[in-house]
């Protein structure tokens, strides 16, 4: 009898945490997205909620906004770049860790991790500084260098999880029929952990377009990124067309997420 009621209080207790957390996500995650979608539909002259009326009139305004299609443009380039380099060393990193069993490498692997443990902020200014003291300024090379470092650990990890579900006799079948390791590599193990590198990618790409603390720092005079833009637009004349990008970037974030779950299973990759 009082095993059972153990069993039962611990699955309330589960049950209980369980609904509370995910109470906490929907109030400060999904509900602040929430009033950005509505707020962007806005009718009236300024930022309101909820909103007198409906309009798209905010989003036609962004085909004249200027300034901030061309801070979309070098947000959108960085991010590719990003991406593509992250990519390549992600993948990389993670074909050697996942194939070698020397502490050197598991130290790399939380080596590769660390950016995603240290703040942002603090990395943005210790680069800046590092560059400094090299005698360069910061440029675009630099700032996709910056992402490319706070990316790679999101490639690493999804490509890890997919080749350690990678049939090692598939491997050995493929070498033992006279296939190289590179051959091996592109007719055998990529096509089986494309789903891992492709949710990587995703993040990566995610994670770069929408990077604040290292494009505040490494961005030049001359290249203004779109979170940055939006974010000054906000605290100087709170322009309503901020919130209309800020409702696309939304929808094509989620866009995004539902092409990546349904082609590269995303969640599964995240386990």
């Amino acid at each position: 009898m009082a095993a059972r009621s153990k069993i039962g209080w611990d699955r309330v207790s589960l049950i209980t945490v369980f609904a509370a957390l995910s109470t906490i996500a929907l109030v400060f995650l999904v509900a602040p997205t929430l009033i950005v979608l509505i707020t962007s539909f806005t009718s009236s002259q300024s930022l309101k909620f909820p909103p007198d009326g409906l309009s798209l009139r905010w989003y036609a305004a962004l085909l004249d906004a200027d300034q901030m299609q061309h801070a979309a443009w070098n947000s959108l380039v960085v991010a590719l770049w990003t991406t593509l380099i992250a990519l390549v060393f992600g993948t990389a990193a993670a074909l050697a860790i996942a194939r070698s069993r020397s502490p050197w490498l598991r130290a790399a692997d939380t080596l590769f991790m660390s950016p995603l443990l240290l703040p942002a902020l603090a990395f943005g200014f210790a680069a800046l500084i590092f560059i400094n003291k090299l005698g360069f300024t910061p440029n675009i090379p630099f700032l996709v260098l910056g992402h490319v470092i706070v990316c790679v650990p999101f490639v690493l990890r999804t490509t890890l999880a997919s080749l350690s579900q990678l049939d090692p006799a598939l491997l050995e079948a493929s070498e033992s029929l006279g296939a190289g390791r590179l051959m091996t590599f592109r007719r055998i193990t990529l096509p089986l952990i494309s789903s891992g590198v492709g949710a990587g990618a995703f993040l990566a790409f995610m994670a770069s377009f929408d990077n604040v603390p290292v494009s505040l720092f490494l961005a030049d005079e001359r290249t203004e990124m779109l979170p940055i833009h939006l974010w000054q637009q906000i605290e100087t004349n709170l322009d309503v067309r901020t919130a209309a990008a800020s409702g696309l970037i939304v929808m094509a974030t989620l866009l995004l997420m539902a092409l990546a779950e349904k082609f590269a299973g995303l969640t599964q990759k995240m386990r």
